[in-house]
């Protein structure tokens, strides 16, 4: 599934990957390949990415994430540094 990342500033990451964690406002989550169609809120927190190139993280400022049609996109206020 294609993973976008999205900052009003940039892109984070985009790209194939396998599986996406998230932080949601009432507990982390997983998205997987043929998921559901979805909008979800998420909170400050880790965003775990698995691809064939291993396994990234990302630590996100609040958004909201939208899943549909294996297309999943991540917009976030931005990153925590």
């Amino acid at each position: 599934m294609q993973l976008n990342i999205l900052t009003p500033e940039s892109k984070i990451f985009s790209g194939e990957v396998q599986s996406v964690q998230l932080p949601g406002v009432d507990g982390r989550f997983e998205v997987l390949d043929n998921h559901a169609p979805m909008i979800a809120s998420i909170k400050e927190g880790i965003v775990s990415v698995k691809s064939a190139e291993g396994k990234q993280e990302f630590n996100l400022k609040s958004g909201i994430v939208e899943v549909l049609k294996n297309n999943v996109s991540v917009l976030t206020e931005g990153v925590v540094k």
